[in-house]
């Protein structure tokens, strides 16, 4: 039976590849119109994929909660499943693995936001709405130039250099898009058998940037040099300039180890298997450093 699902957010980092995923596996695919009658555009859908996402953190105490009432209302008024990429700021800064059973201790007030968020998504699955909540690390996406990946911490990487907006040993979690997205159909197509409101964590990769410098260094060859980043422009810039002083306000996050559990995703898809991190890197190299990488014209296969 042909599966419809409605992504919001298309052009965006989770939707655009969410957007693939869905149709690689054979669903069809409708990108939402920004400013069109949501509800009118889900009806049909067996799935709704949230990946509205104010840009650069705009206005989100305003934004966040009117995107989260929308989705919502299409949602029962459809019958589909929200499936919403969730992210880490709720947990703060607490000793992990992060999981569902973590409790939410938000330190800033983006995570205060998005834990309000997740319990209008849980409150709404007591009125017959059903929500997968898939969460994960920051995200990498070698064909997205707005990651921070490939706009900070890789950008000098054909200079041998990598910018790295934490302590250099601090170990983060980190979710490369195209597994994601994969595990969000698995799970789409799952969706009858899990919970009202699932919580699952999306593993991914747990890295410190100096991995990341010594992987590409193995790669290609080339010595690979640590260099901070300049938070103390940000520091300056941030009552001029709003995405300064909102990732200020998130460098604690940098600074906290962390990781997500990985257990709940593997008992629900035991088979799912991970991109491995010389994979990644490849595929950031033949974007951002041709000349450095180690196979030119091999694709990278998801695993």
């Amino acid at each position: 039976m042909a599966k419809t699902v409605l992504v919001l957010g298309a052009s965006g980092l989770f939707g655009g590849q969410a957007a693939r995923a869905f149709a690689a596996a054979g669903w069809t695919v409708r990108k939402f119109q920004r400013g069109s009658d949501m509800a009118a555009a889900a009806k049909g859908a067996d799935v709704i994929v949230n990946a509205l996402n104010p840009p650069n953190y705009h206005d989100w105490d305003r934004i966040i909660p009117q995107i989260t009432t929308a989705v919502i209302a299409a949602g029962l008024a459809s019958g589909a499943t929200v499936l919403v990429p969730g992210n880490v700021y709720v947990y703060g800064d607490q000793k992990g693995p992060w999981g569902p059973d973590t409790p939410h201790l938000p330190v800033a007030r983006k995570g205060a936001i998005r834990a309000r968020m997740e319990a209008q998504y849980r409150a709404a699955t007591e009125h017959g709405l059903r929500v997968i909540l898939l969460r994960g690390g920051d995200y990498i996406d070698p064909q997205a130039p707005r990651s921070l990946w490939n706009l900070i911490s890789l950008k000098s990487v054909a200079k041998g250099k990598v910018v790295t907006l934490a302590g250099p040993r601090v170990r983060r979690a980190y979710a490369y898009l195209p597994d994601m997205t994969r595990a969000a159909v698995a799970l789409a197509d799952r969706r009858t058998s899990l919970p009202a409101f699932a919580d699952v964590p999306f593993a991914g990769l747990t890295l410190s940037m100096t991995d990341v410098a010594a992987a590409l260094q193995r790669l290609t060859g080339k010595p690979m040099r640590l260099a901070p980043f300049m938070w103390w422009f940000m520091q300056l810039a941030g009552p001029f300039w709003e995405l300064a002083r909102e990732l200020n306000e998130m460098r604690y996050l940098w600074n906290t180890d962390h990781a997500l559990d990985p257990a709940p995703l593997a008992a629900l898809l035991p088979d799912f298997r991970i991109t491995p991190l010389d994979d990644i890197l490849r595929a950031e190299l033949r974007v951002l450093a041709p000349e450095l990488d180690p196979q030119p014209g091999q694709p990278v296969t998801a695993r």
